[in-house]
């Protein structure tokens, strides 16, 4: 009995490891917080999917909708999701305010250009940061640009303290139009993500102004692929497959919108094509057109820019450390050079 109850035991310890998904030659679970609901901005993750690339490269890739580019930064731990797609300003913060080497990293970073802006009415006098001076700005609470207003004040001689911040759960739309009736001076937001609000409103790009980030803190990247300290420790094979898959799927996005959004509609049958080809071609031609993707391809970073931004991020906010640009992000993911996407660079 003793030797029957040992055999049944080792049978049962050998059974735990072989979980669901992670059986051998069983694609290997990962769940994936997105910044956002569904949209064109993130459809080439779907058409990813779509098209086996996840498959082919053994992983199990469970997409989940999140509440924006910086709220779903803390949300990736241990235990709900092995990777985020997110703003690297706010996973910087993170980073900063934790112990050296245990925060998340960053693996593959789309948006080489910061889509952070201000936009206000384009008849107005507002035309500089430091114009806000007195003004009110409306977001939601949670927005990056909100979160982030700091190091554009600070970079543009702004005196924050000086900016009535309101914030606000309205819908972008409305939110914009509400400004141009005066009832505030400008709104949070990513420029395309304002535009695509507005455009069904009959409210048209040209009577809007953008005081965009970008121009005045040219360090700031956006959007990036990052994972737990945890999987990025113990499924790196793994992970290098992740992204050369999800590299793809941008690739082929570039190729054809169409077929991104397409993907888009199989998944989320109500979201409207024309506004989210519009957001999508948007995202391509602005968040992911810096030179830099000319000269590294998109996915990789400058180390001296990266550092530069973790400087001002960490004076700015008053952060406890100053992280390594290693801790931060680690190309070592990244596909080699001749399948990185380089054409969506502005030279």
């Amino acid at each position: 009995m003793q030797s029957i109850d040992r055999r049944r035991i080792l049978a049962l310890m050998g059974a735990a490891t072989l979980l669901p998904g992670r059986a051998r030659g069983e694609a290997q679970r990962m769940r994936l917080l997105l910044n956002t609901s569904f949209s064109g901005p993130v459809s080439f993750f779907l058409l990813a999917t779509e098209r086996g690339y996840l498959k082919e490269a053994g992983i199990d890739l469970a997409l989940s909708q999140g509440g924006g580019a910086s709220v779903i930064v803390p949300q990736v731990v241990p235990g709900r999701y092995e990777a985020g797609y997110g703003e690297i300003c706010s996973l910087i913060e993170l980073i900063a305010r934790g112990k050296p080497d245990e925060g998340p990293v960053a693996i593959y970073t789309t948006f080489n250009a910061t889509p952070l802006t201000i936009g206000v009415d384009a008849a107005g006098p507002i035309k500089l940061p430091r114009d806000l001076e007195g003004r009110t700005i409306t977001g939601h609470s949670e927005d990056s640009a909100l979160l982030m207003f700091d190091l554009l004040a600070a970079a543009t001689g702004t005196d924050i303290s000086k900016v009535k911040v309101s914030p606000s759960w309205g819908g972008m739309g409305g939110q914009v139009a509400d400004m141009l009736a005066g009832k505030s001076d400008g709104v949070f937001g990513f420029v395309n993500t304002i535009i695509a609000s507005v455009t069904p409103l009959g409210i048209k790009p040209q009577q809007l102004r953008f005081i965009e980030f970008a121009d005045h803190v040219p360090e700031m990247y956006g959007n990036t692929l990052f994972v737990t300290r945890d999987v990025y420790r113990s499924r790196k094979t793994e992970l290098e497959k992740l992204v050369r898959a999800v590299n793809r799927g941008l690739a082929d996005t570039v190729a054809s919108p169409e077929a991104a959004i397409d993907a888009l509609i199989k998944n989320s049958p109500r979201a409207g094509r024309e506004v989210n080809r519009t957001r999508l071609v948007g995202t391509l031609k602005a968040e992911m057109a810096h030179p830099e993707g000319a000269k590294l391809g998109i996915g990789d970073m400058d180390d001296a820019r990266l550092a530069r931004l973790i400087d001002r991020i960490v004076t700015v906010k008053k952060l406890p450390r100053t992280p390594r640009t290693a801790e931060v992000f680690d190309r070592s993911f990244l596909p080699p050079n001749t399948e990185r996407i380089r054409g969506l660079a502005v030279r």
